[in-house]
Parts: C-alpha cells; sequence; structure tokens
C-alpha cells in the first residue's frame, strides 16, 4: 500500500518558521493532488495548502503570504514552508496525497500527523 510520512514539526516562537515534509512510498505509479491539512484541538480538520502534479498551488485564506506548498516530484514528496507562525497556528498537521498504484485505483491516503506548537 501506499505510506505518507509526515516530519519537521515541532516547537516554534510566534513569527518564527518551521518546513513540513511529507513522503510517499510504496507501490507508487502516479500522484496527483497533494496537500496539507491542520487539526486543532476541539477544531476540525481544515485545508491548509494543495498543490496538483503541475504545480498549481491553493491556500486557505489565513496563510496566504506566509505559506509555501511546494512538491518533488522525482521524490515522491511535498513540503510546507511556514513562516511568521501565530500561536494560533498550534495545531496536528496532516499530509494528504491522492495516489494511483499498481494495486489499487485512486484513492486518497493520509499521514500519521506531524504536531507544530507555537508559543507566544
Amino acid at each position: 500500500q501506499v505510506r505518507l510520512v509526515e516530519s519537521g514539526g515541532g516547537l516554534v516562537q510566534a513569527g518564527g518558521s518551521l518546513r513540513l515534509s511529507c513522503a510517499a512510498s510504496g507501490r507508487i505509479l502516479s500522484i496527483n493532488d497533494m496537500g496539507w491539512y491542520r487539526q486543532a484541538p476541539g477544531k476540525q480538520r481544515e485545508l491548509v495548502a494543495t498543490i496538483t502534479s503541475s504545480g498549481t498551488t491553493d491556500y486557505a485564506d489565513s496563510v496566504k503570504g506566509r505559506f509555501t506548498i511546494f512538491r518533488d516530484n522525482a521524490k515522491n514528496t511535498v513540503y510546507l514552508q511556514m513562516n511568521n507562525l501565530k500561536a494560533e497556528e498550534t495545531a496536528v498537521y496532516y499530509c494528504n496525497a491522492r495516489v494511483l498504484t499498481a494495486i489499487s485505483p485512486w484513492s486518497d491516503y493520509w499521514g500519521q500527523g506531524t504536531q507544530v506548537t507555537v508559543s507566544s
């Protein structure tokens, strides 16, 4: 099957930066859209940013101008560069990818999540 592994989370002060990474592995034939979502305690999971296989990006209004999503298709990896982080952006960040494998049709996969804590 497909495995998505996130890394790069941690503790940072407000105004600081972090870069998240998410690497997909398995019997992958192709990856379509990839994205980052986050879920704060007591809140629903929300979209942060997405990127298509050709590089078209979309962002939540709250992160525009501060976050950048990009991907390395050769490495099946998506990144999220987060600058000027705010305390209210403390959450578990999840990677998502739509993947075609040798044995499964196009399906959505999720990583296990990485904690981002922004101290004020």
